[in-house]
C-alpha cells in the first residue's frame, strides 16, 4: 500500500486489523499478526510504502473487512471512524456493507456478516476491479498456487490452497485503469525457485514489465493483463 505518511498509515491499519506494527527500513511500515512466521497463508501481511504522490482517483484494489454479526459490524464502523476513517461514496447505493476511506483516502468495505468469510480473520478479501474476471482468473489462477473457487462474467474468486486466510476477488467494473495502483500484490517464489525463470513464466502467461522508476532493486515489477502492477520478490 502506498502512502505519503507510511508511519501514520501503518498505525491506522495495525489498529484496524488488530495486528502488530514494525518497520524493515526507512519509508516502510510492516503490518502483520503478532507471531506470524512467513510463509503462513492464514494472513496477508500489509507493507505500507512511502511515496510522494497523493491519491487522485478511486482505487482499483481495496480491502474488505469481515464481521461476525450486525452488532459487530456497527461497532467496527464506529471504532474505525474514531481512528480516522471517513464515510465514502463510490456509487454503492443502498447496500448492506459500509464503505469507508482510510486517512489517506483509500476506500475499503466493512462487510455485513457472511458465512464465506467466517474463518478469514479480520481481512476478508483483497478485491480488484477489472474488465474481464474470466481473463483475470486465467492469469492469476496460473500465476499463484491458490485455488479458483468461482468464476463468472461478473466475479472471479481465489483462495489459498490450504483454505485459510483471505480471498482474492476480481469484480467486473466499467471503470478503466488510469494511474498506478496504490495497493498491489507482491508474489514470492518458493525456496529454491529461480526468480528469473519465474518472471519468464509470468510473462508467458501475459504479464508485462513495468518501469515505475524503481531503479536497481532485487525485485521485478510486472503488470497483469489489465495493467495491475505487482512485484515478484526474491525467493524466501
Amino acid at each position: 500500500m502506498n502512502a505519503r505518511d507510511e508511519a501514520a498509515q501503518g498505525r491506522f491499519w495495525a489498529e484496524v486489523l488488530g495486528w502488530g506494527l514494525g518497520s524493515e527500513g526507512p519509508g516502510v511500515a510492516n503490518v502483520e499478526p503478532e507471531g506470524l512466521v512467513y510463509p503462513d497463508p492464514t494472513a496477508l501481511g500489509l507493507d505500507v510504502l512511502r511515496v510522494p504522490e497523493p491519491k487522485t482517483v478511486k482505487n482499483r484494489v481495496h480491502i474488505d473487512l469481515a464481521t461476525t454479526s450486525a452488532a459487530h459490524q456497527a461497532e467496527l464502523v464506529a471504532r474505525l471512524q474514531t481512528l480516522g476513517a471517513t464515510p465514502a461514496d463510490v456509487g454503492q447505493g443502498d447496500v448492506p456493507w459500509t464503505v469507508l476511506a482510510d486517512p489517506e483516502g483509500n476506500e475499503f468495505c466493512v462487510l455485513e456478516p457472511r458465512s464465506t468469510y467466517r474463518d478469514t480473520g479480520p481481512m476478508a478479501a483483497v478485491v480488484v476491479d477489472c474488465v474481464d474476471p474470466r481473463a483475470m482468473a486465467r492469469f492469476w489462477g496460473e500465476a499463484m498456487d491458490w485455488t479458483l473457487h468461482e468464476v463468472t462474467d461478473e466475479v472471479a474468486v481465489l483462495r489459498s490452497a490450504k483454505e485459510v486466510g483471505p480471498y482474492l476477488e476480481f469484480l467486473r467494473s466499467s471503470d478503466l485503469k488510469t494511474v498506478k495502483n496504490r495497493i498491489h500484490l507482491d508474489l514470492r517464489p518458493y525456496r529454491g525457485d529461480d526468480q528469473a525463470a519465474e518472471a519468464d513464466r509470468l510473462r508467458a502467461l501475459g504479464a508485462t514489465d513495468v518501469d515505475l522508476g524503481q531503479g536497481d532493486v532485487p525485485w521485478t515489477v510486472l503488470a497483469d493483463p489489465e495493467g495491475n502492477e505487482f512485484c515478484l520478490l526474491t525467493p524466501y
